[in-house]
This record gives structure tokens, sequence and C-alpha cells, in this order.
């Protein structure tokens, strides 16, 4: 969004910052300093308030539609995560939409953008999820045709919610040690492949509404106590990873992707992220605790937002971090497609 429109959003948070982790704090504080590009996320990447207010990045705000009408996503401002999640559960036929961010909106946004001249980059909701950065790329072209020495990048990040905010958060950093812009593009649209997630679901009955399961497995799956394990492919869509009888189960193979994928850097952090699910939240970070040289890795903990939450309901806990390669757990057949799109192995 605009710079002012940023500050609005900015502004309006709470004054203390201090639940932001302190290596998020001196990345921000050394972002400000050297200050050679601007980095935008949106709502897609779950980021925590403090956080985005620490590391000083654009927001972009996605809309949502209730029976009271349109509402932009304003970092949890305007109501609690829980009063918002609260509504879904005693309201379980109550499904909300969202809205993609219109051409003429990131037309706006770039072109404040370009008069201030600053390189920017902006870290776009997965594809594979959203139509947005389709709208994104048509305003970016729009505005580097009538800016042409303007530097522009949109990145489709390829997967979903806290993901963007810890690829938000290194890029900020690598911006620290010297890469010019073009070499932060570069550098997220490799670094995207490395973040992992993985997470569990209450129940069926969101995916259903949103045509992604028919409404009958959800039945089948609600009456069996099935907890579905998901994560994103390569292309930031939705995939489904295993089913399990019982949330402890659910929970319990997240812990097992995470102990198999994990890089094994503490210098790098973890996001936790759910729909008023702090339980079981707390229960994946105590597990991760116990795990070796995870004392005292940065865990960043935030709630997902009402786009993604509209889609996914109250109840969904999520577990985002970065480890190898996603591209290489590809089967033959998915290698083979790639390539013939044209994607560099």
């Amino acid at each position: 969004m605009s710079n002012q429109g940023n500050s609005d959003v900015v502004n309006d948070l709470a004054k203390d910052a201090s639940h932001a982790p302190e290596d998020v704090v001196s990345v921000g504080r050394a972002f400000h300093q050297k200050r050679t590009c601007r980095i935008m996320v949106d709502s897609g990447s779950d980021i925590a308030p403090e956080v985005l207010r620490r590391l000083g990045v654009d927001f972009i705000p996605f809309t949502y539609v209730t029976p009271d009408g349109e509402r932009e996503d304003d970092l949890w401002q305007s109501t609690s995560s829980h009063d918002f999640y609260e509504v879904l559960r005693k309201n379980p036929d109550l499904h909300y939409s969202t809205c993609a961010v219109t051409p003429g909106r990131y037309l706006e946004i770039f072109e404040q953008a370009a008069a201030d001249g600053l390189p920017t980059i902006y870290l776009s909701l997965s594809g594979g999820l959203s139509s947005s950065i389709h709208n994104a790329e048509q305003a970016a072209e729009m505005v580097r045709s009538s800016h042409p020495d303007f530097e522009l990048y949109v990145v489709d990040t390829c997967c979903d919610s806290a993901a963007g905010e810890l690829l938000a958060i290194e890029v900020a950093r690598q911006a620290t040690r010297g890469l010019n812009a073009r070499e932060l593009y570069e550098w997220a649209c490799e670094a995207r492949y490395f973040i992992h997630g993985y997470f569990t679901l209450d129940g069926f009955s969101a995916l259903a509404a949103g045509g992604r399961i028919p409404p009958a497995a959800a039945t089948v799956g609600g009456k069996l106590d099935i907890k579905p394990e998901l994560s994103y492919d390569t292309n930031g869509a939705l995939c489904l990873r295993g089913m399990c009888r019982g949330r402890k189960k659910a929970l319990r193979a997240v812990m097992e992707d995470f102990k198999e994928n994990y890089a094994h850097d503490g210098s790098l952090p973890l996001a936790i992220v759910s729909s008023d699910a702090e339980k079981d939240a707390d229960w994946l970070e105590k597990e991760i605790r116990k795990q070796e040289g995870c004392g005292s890795v940065t865990i960043i903990r935030s709630q997902v937002s009402p786009i993604l939450g509209s889609h996914v309901g109250p109840g969904m806990v999520a577990l985002i971090f970065w480890g190898g390669d996603r591209r290489e757990q590809l089967s033959f057949t998915d290698k083979l497609a790639r390539k013939v799109r044209g994607h560099k192995e």
C-alpha cells in the first residue's frame, strides 16, 4: 500500500512491540539504517503485528466479506482473533468469502512506490491459493512501462501463511548484508522452496464449504474424528499429507515432518500460527523445545488472518520452518511436469 497507508496501519498497532523477538528487532533496526529497498507483504503472510512494526515492511491488506459487508484485514485491530473465530464456531453454517486485491488497487500502491523511487519487492500470497498475484503482475507491468527506471519485483512466494513472514524477515536480513533489489528478488525466488509448512485443521467443514473436498467426505470425516495433516506443494497449492484419527495424532504427524525436514539452523526463526488454537500451539512449541538444538531457537507466534482463516475455519494450527529444498521431494512425474512448464530444476 502507499507509504502513508502503511503508516496508518502500523501506527494503530499497540505501541509496545516488546513481544517481537530480539533477532527480528535487530534485523529491523539494521534494515531501517540501510534502507536500500522497500519490502511489501500482504495478508497471506499471517505476519505478527509486532514483527511488521519492528521489521518496517509495508503491508497490503486483503478484504473479506461478512453478512455485514466487506471488511479490510487490519491485523486484528477492529476485532480480536478469538472473537472472529468464535463467531464461526457458534455458526457452523456461516462462511465468509474473500476478495483478491484488484489491479487498480495494486496500481495505486505501485505508483506510490515509484513516486518514492525506492526499489521495491512485493512478496505475494501464492498463486496456488489466490488470483491476486496475477493482478499484481498486471499492475507491475503498467508501472514499469510508465516508470522504466523504477525497479519493481513481484515474487510468488509459492507457500502460504507465516512462510511469507519468515521469507520477509530473511529478505530484510539479506538487504542489510548488501544485496541489491535485483539480487534480493533472485534470492527470494530460490529461498521460497526451502520454507516448509505443515498444519492440521479441527475438521473438514471449511474445506468442504470452499469446494476443496466433497461435503459427504467432510461428514464422514467428522463422524470418525479424522483430522487431516496438510502442507503445500511447490506451486503453493494445498496438498493432503495424511489422515489421522484424532487431533493428537495429527499434531504428532506435524512434529514428525518437522523432525524429518528441519534445517537445524538456530539462527533462523520458526513460526507457529493458529486460528484461535493456542493450546495446541503451546503443545507444538513445547515439543519443539525438546528437540536437539531447539531450546533457544526463536519461535514467532501469530494468528491466522481473517483472509486465510475464512477458508480453514477455527482450530487450525501450523508449524512453519526452514528446511531442505522442497523441489527435491517431487516425484519423477512431477519433475517432468515442471520441465514441461519451463521451471528451473
